[in-house]
């Protein structure tokens, strides 16, 4: 279970000389009450990786500010936070589908050593005791 917390902020008109705009009390909440049915739709149907995917390209954003054109023009819909609720259920059984068996892909051996300057300290003390040993 997941909060998305989103912002938005209204446009100007194409000739409007003020800076500022402003969107009356009644037109803020229909175009609350749009964001909030918008993020339960796209948000509430899918997995958390799904979610992620479309949070990335903003597109959740971008059906809110289509959506919500005719009660007041709006710019720069973001998701700005989201806030995990509830953490999912972790299934071991679905992660080994996933992964397999592992099939032994445990990584080759380097074909060049390492640089003496690449070198940490953990790796010069396995060197200095395998040559203290031989």
């Amino acid at each position: 279970v997941v909060r998305l917390f989103v912002i938005a902020f209204t446009k100007r008109r194409q000739d409007q000389v003020k800076t500022n705009c402003y969107a009356q009390t009644a037109q803020i909440r229909k175009i609350r009450k749009k964001m909030v049915e918008i993020m339960t739709k796209e948000a509430g149907t899918v997995q958390l990786r799904e979610l992620v995917k479309k949070l990335i390209p903003e597109s959740i954003g971008k059906e809110i500010e289509k959506q919500t054109q005719g009660i007041f023009p709006l710019k720069d819909v973001l998701i700005r936070k989201v806030k995990i609720i509830k953490k999912p259920k972790f299934d071991i059984t679905k992660l080994m589908e996933l992964h397999g068996d592992g099939d032994g892909d445990a990584g080759v051996e380097m074909l060049r050593p390492e640089a003496e300057d690449a070198m940490n300290t953990l790796t010069a003390d396995v060197k200095a005791a395998a040559d203290d040993d031989e």
